[in-house]
């Protein structure tokens, strides 16, 4: 089975690139099923319900998110009855939405996990211990487990990903945009990678104007930080992984331009 994840959408441009390369990608690779972090998929902070149908219609299967899941109000009516749209498990009980779920692909059923690190981040629940809770429900129902760890410090992904191992097919770093050079499959079977990357402008701090951001940064006077628009990209990873035992085979970054 073939899956992708693609790292944190954001804005428009971001939204394009998953319209205009995800077809393609699915060619490519054979994907199976398809997984989004979409946090910043509107005006680069929060979701919409508008967005999260595009992105489905685009075919994603499902959306993550993380710190930002709440910026846009009508979050909050439509997580409660759209399942494809999960936020960190570990949020405190009585956060409207869930934070995992069982999806279908196919004649198989695949485990998505979200968890927000708390190093630098706000200090939400434990998310060593509510990851293990929720990946111990899952396996009830399937052994195809993925979880994206969105967080800061790079230190709590990796521990994350070796506290999981053997117990989920992947772990996959979300939030820093950037994505990172060390995936690989580890020793007893889960893929890993520190950050997937970002679906939209590479010419960008992040996804933000660089004028806007470098103002910040050198005033120190708040600054509105509106979307880039340039060099368009699509990163994230594929993973294959065995059907039957949920061990990941292999872990490949994924990195393409839009309109190239």
């Amino acid at each position: 089975m073939k899956i992708l994840f693609a790292g944190d959408i954001v804005g428009s441009p971001g939204r394009d690139a998953v319209r205009g390369l995800l077809p393609g990608l699915k060619k490519e690779f054979g994907l199976d099923f398809a997984v989004a972090n979409a946090e910043n998929a509107a005006g680069g902070s929060g979701i919409t319900a508008r967005i999260s149908q595009d992105l489905f219609d685009a075919g994603v299967d499902v959306l993550t998110s993380g710190d930002h899941i709440w910026k846009k109000s009508d979050i909050f009516e439509i997580i409660e009855r759209e399942p494809r749209i999960i936020r960190p498990v570990n949020f405190p009980p009585g956060a409207p939405g869930r934070g995992a779920e069982v999806f279908s692909a196919g004649d198989l059923k695949v485990g998505v996990v979200n968890v927000q690190g708390r190093v630098f981040m706000e200090a939400l629940d434990c998310p060593f211990r509510a990851v293990n809770l929720a990946v111990e429900e899952l396996r009830k129902k399937t052994r195809i487990i993925i979880v994206d760890v969105h967080a800061e410090a790079t230190s709590e992904k990796i521990a994350l990903g070796w506290y999981l191992d053997g117990k989920v097919s992947a772990v996959v770093g979300t939030h820093t945009h950037v994505q990172t050079a060390d995936e690989r499959v580890l020793p007893q079977g889960t893929a890993y990678i520190t950050d997937a990357g970002m679906v939209g402008p590479l010419d960008s701090v992040i996804g933000r104007r660089v004028e806007d951001v470098l103002s910040r940064f050198i005033t120190a006077i708040p600054t509105r930080f509106e979307v880039a628009k340039d060099n368009v990209q699509l990163q994230g990873v594929v993973v294959d992984i065995d059907e039957q035992t949920g061990r990941a085979r292999s872990i490949t970054r994924v990195q393409r331009k839009l309109n190239a």
